[in-house]
């Protein structure tokens, strides 16, 4: 028997139904990714599956590393073949991974392979897969159209020129809308290199000279309005912990001045920069109805020996915890409402344990004359939660605590051409929780409510809480 077949996860009549009827055909509004914009705009051709499969991808690296593979075959100077084979002899180490499901979906439908990859077909499945990439001409702008995108929103640093959208957006020949998001994490690290260095590329892109917090601030601003006119539509901010910690004026331009003077700065003051800097930040995106998305609770690149050897985002990273995350949480989200400039938001948090204390944050803070539906959204699972439990339990308690059909839904959050699946996958677990409730009467069948439901969540809510204006 096929192991991806039409019915794949669908564990229930109703979820068949449900997922056959509304939800496969569904186009893909993926508003939050790491794709390459340069590789979009050039319409990357890629030589063979290792490239298109392994590069970048720290989640399979992690696998990899598991399985005994040497750095050699996995970010070293390995040959394409033998990156290929170690791949293959670790997916069959992956049963109870959601990678395991994600490859063979990938396998199924990117080059219509219906084997289970090991390492004993390892060498057919690479040359049938590189087979299809030459004959389907799988180039970055082919596999994005063949996934039925209508939408990707980038992760762009404010200093980007953002010429790579440019160019795309000039392409006649390719129909989805690719809009960059403004990714300013760089200017919360203080204490660290990376601050300074991004001081020095705002300076040079602005001709200005950044000596105090209201400095930088406008020239940020000045920034944002350069990515709101190449339609931008999103904010993201990657911090590791969400504090909030009040502050004066005068107290935040000290900080600053200690900071670009090499001087030592406390976790209290990085604290009471972080916070200002957020609240700061999210009244110019209300301004131009960006929606602002907050990623917190990773710790990052613990291991320092291959921090030091490949840097970072190579697979290293786990989950934080940390105190007052309510009280946090609360505490931002009232600053910016007390200003009248609280945009719309999405909240994604790494640690599960925090569901709850999410949730619960978001929906003291939905009330707006707009009429936005869902204003304040909890995220999708995330990263350590992109798994079937995780996106249940995301699911769960969403629909505990707020409206499970305003929920914006699925996003890729990769740097892969062919991480679409995803969506496919997020859909069907969805498709079987909904099934699963009606099945146990827990919720009506009625095929008009769930229709609007499950559509709702696969797209439509996404697309009408963007700003989108293609």
């Amino acid at each position: 028997m096929v192991f991806i077949n039409k019915n794949f996860m669908l564990q229930n009549e109703k979820a068949k139904e449900l997922y056959h009827s509304y939800a496969k055909d569904m186009p893909i509004y993926d508003y939050h990714c790491h794709l390459d914009p340069k590789q979009i705009a050039v319409n990357h051709q890629f030589k063979d599956v290792t490239e298109l499969w392994l590069s970048g991808d720290h989640y399979k690296w992690r696998a990899m590393r598991a399985n005994g593979i040497s750095e050699e075959k996995i970010t070293g100077n390995a040959s394409s073949k033998e990156k290929f084979k170690a791949w293959a002899e670790t997916v069959e180490a992956c049963i109870g991974n959601p990678l395991y499901h994600w490859t063979h979906l990938e396998l199924k439908r990117y080059f219509d392979i219906d084997e289970q990859l090991n390492g004993e077909n390892w060498e057919k499945i690479y040359k049938l897969a590189n087979k299809a990439i030459k004959e389907k001409g799988l180039s970055s702008q082919v596999l994005i159209e063949q996934s039925n995108v209508v939408f990707i929103g980038t992760t762009d640093n404010p200093t980007d020129s953002l010429e790579y959208h440019d160019q795309i957006n000039k392409d006649q020949s390719f129909n989805v809308k690719v809009a960059p998001s403004f990714r300013p994490d760089e200017a919360f690290a203080l204490g660290e290199q990376k601050f300074v260095d991004f001081l020095e590329k705002l300076n040079s892109n602005t001709s200005s000279k950044i000596v105090t917090y209201k400095g930088m601030i406008n020239v940020l601003e000045q920034r944002i309005e350069f990515f709101d006119k190449k339609g931008c539509v999103a904010s993201d901010h990657g911090v590791s912990t969400l504090t909030y910690s009040d502050s004066s004026d005068d107290e935040i331009e000290s900080i600053f001045l200690k900071t670009i003077s090499n001087e030592f700065v406390s976790s209290e003051e990085i604290a009471k920069y972080q916070t200002r800097l957020l609240i700061d930040l999210a009244g110019f995106y209300y301004d131009r109805d960006w929606v602002m998305q907050i990623h917190f609770g990773a710790i990052r690149n613990n291991n320092h020996n291959m921090f030091n050897l490949l840097g970072a985002d190579a697979g290293f990273d786990s989950i934080k915890d940390q105190t007052d995350v309510a009280y946090s949480i609360n505490q931002l989200l009232n600053a910016m409402n007390k200003k009248g400039k609280l945009p719309k938001m999405i909240i994604y948090n790494l640690n599960p344990a925090y569901n709850d204390i999410v949730a619960s944050a978001v929906a003291n803070f939905q009330n707006n004359e707009e009429g936005i539906k869902g204003k304040i959204q909890f995220g999708a699972g995330w990263w350590f939660n992109d798994t079937e439990r995780g996106m249940l339990r995301q699911m769960e308690t969403l629909a505990d605590n707020g409206l499970l059909m305003h929920f914006v839904g699925m996003l890729t959050d990769s740097r892969s051409f062919i991480s679409y699946p995803r969506h496919e996958y997020f859909r069907r677990i969805l498709c079987n929780y909904v099934g699963e409730n009606v099945e146990n009467g827990k919720i009506p069948n009625d095929d008009i409510l769930l229709k609007k439901l499950i559509q709702n969540i696969c797209y439509h809510n996404a697309k009408n809480y963007f700003k989108n204006e293609s």
